[in-house]
């Protein structure tokens, strides 16, 4: 299936890019991330990320569909 992953902060950092479409046989965004995290070295926990799914803040185990977009969403700091 094809999912779209936009990255934010250190995500575009470490890949490169604000977005890709990904043709992907992940189930859910924590395979998903694994998969990316192959590709792209994240070198990150994703426990201390959030995921949204389709503009939507999402569990780590909620099922992908074709079509899908994909946010992982970086800690934020602020003062």
């Amino acid at each position: 299936m094809n999912i779209t992953v936009h990255y934010f902060a250190i995500l575009r950092d470490r890949t490169r890019v604000d977005s890709e479409i990904v043709a992907t046989g992940s189930v859910d965004p924590l395979g998903l991330w694994h998969e990316l995290e192959r590709r792209h070295g994240f070198g990150l926990d994703p426990i201390h990320f959030s995921v949204a799914i389709n503009d939507e803040f999402s569990e780590w185990n909620h099922p992908l569909a074709e079509g899908d977009t994909v946010v992982f969403l970086p800690p934020v700091s602020g003062g």
